[in-house]
């Protein structure tokens, strides 16, 4: 049997992740400068963490330009959604013990 903190997700144990996965999962779209101002990170620490959730698959881009500005948003994808909501879990068995 798999113990519990096996199934925790690695993609999601930085908390600069965790946090991206958690704004995503409570709205539908996020652009870039919220969640900068959300988690309180540069832009290049940002910018990677959100590289390494798109190459799994766990969220999407949206680029468009709002007047002459150029805005970038995200949103989490099914598998993104999914894979979130197991971690969730298994960080809950794993407070009470189970």
């Amino acid at each position: 049997m798999k113990s519990i903190i096996d199934k925790l997700n690695k993609a999601f144990e930085n908390r600069v992740r965790l946090g991206i996965m958690s704004a995503l999962m409570a709205n539908d779209e996020v652009d870039f400068n919220q969640l900068k101002d959300l988690l309180g990170v540069t832009d290049g620490n940002l910018a990677s963490h959100l590289k390494a959730l798109e190459e799994k698959k766990f969220i999407e881009t949206r680029k468009q330009f709002i007047g002459r500005k150029p805005n970038t948003r995200y949103r989490a994808t099914l598998d993104g959604r999914q894979a979130f909501q197991s971690h969730l879990e298994a960080l809950e068995a794993l407070l009470k013990g189970q």
